[in-house]
């Protein structure tokens, strides 16, 4: 069934990778009105997470950064997709760095490091990287539950440099490479919930009281890796800019969950500046305390 979904579906995508991207965003408005006022997709869930972090806004406020969220989330999408048939030099005039310097910083003193990602603006363009540095690029990622897809989504990023890993992997792949003396650079989507079970630390994020990911603190500290974090603009449709800030360049120095909380800094910080590009669908605040922080029940 599997192979199945992917042989029916792989060549619709693969022809959408092939539109100039002004048909891609037509294609996007009208995808936009399917997803947003037919399918309804998940509006529960990010209605209720707007009104949970921004309650002070009135309801046509959140209502406006609710439609516009959908129209990128439908931007997003589409981008990843063109992502199979995009050049190299196309997406490097679509995702532009501010200061590369800080990164080969590293690199020059012969430093590995580990990039926090939230979901917000573009992670998936940030494979923009890959030619501009000598370091090998992994992505950690959760693996798909259909291995085609998987596969695909695997050869996609690999276009540019960037390999994938799992979760499971990273510590693995991370103490060979430092063996090794390999240089690299690993890309982690920091900003998840956990699960109660699993949850080692809790901190205020925009203001409510939730369970963190300490995964990729954990990794620096272990493997002594600088902590980056990429800030992401969106400039306009289909076109960002990501600047490098240090969040720990000796982080066995620093004290526990300190790299954590300056990671949640800055996406709160980036959340503030444009709500619209953090991906509301997710259920992040869902496993908040008790306490008199937790104003409403996402379910």
């Amino acid at each position: 069934m599997q192979r199945l979904v992917y042989l029916v579906v792989f060549p619709v995508l693969w022809g959408i990778s092939k539109l100039p991207f002004r048909f891609i965003y037509l294609l996007s408005d009208g995808l936009f009105l399917i997803v947003y006022s037919l399918v309804r997709y998940r509006r529960k869930v990010v209605r209720e997470n707007l009104q949970l972090v921004f309650p002070e806004k009135s309801e046509k406020e959140r209502s406006k950064i609710e439609r516009a969220f959908y129209l990128h989330m439908c931007d997003m999408f589409l981008e990843m997709v063109k992502t199979l048939g995009i050049s190299a030099e196309e997406l490097q005039k679509r995702f532009v760095f501010t200061n590369l310097e800080t990164f080969r910083n590293f690199e020059a003193n012969n430093k590995s490091t580990v990039t926090f990602f939230p979901h917000y603006a573009s992670w998936e363009w940030t494979i923009a990287l890959d030619p501009y540095i000598r370091s090998k690029g992994y992505g950690v990622y959760q693996r798909l539950n259909n291995r085609y897809f998987d596969r695909w989504v695997r050869r996609v990023r690999a276009r540019l440099g960037t390999t994938l890993i799992t979760t499971a992997e990273s510590w693995k792949v991370m103490a060979k490479n430092k063996a090794d003396g390999v240089l690299a650079t690993y890309g982690m989507l920091s900003d998840q919930s956990p699960t109660r079970k699993k949850a080692r630390y809790w901190a205020p994020f925009m203001g409510i009281e939730v369970p963190m990911h300490v995964g990729a603190e954990t990794l620096c500290k272990k493997f002594d890796l600088p902590a980056l974090y990429l800030k992401v603009r969106k400039l306009k449709r289909g076109h960002y800019q990501g600047t490098f800030i240090v969040l720990a360049e000796k982080p066995q120095e620093v004290p526990e969950y300190e790299i954590t909380d300056a990671f949640f800094r800055e996406v709160e910080t980036a959340i503030k500046e444009a709500p619209e590009y953090y991906f509301w669908t997710h259920k992040r605040w869902k496993h908040r305390d008790g306490g008199p922080n937790a104003r409403l029940q996402v379910n």
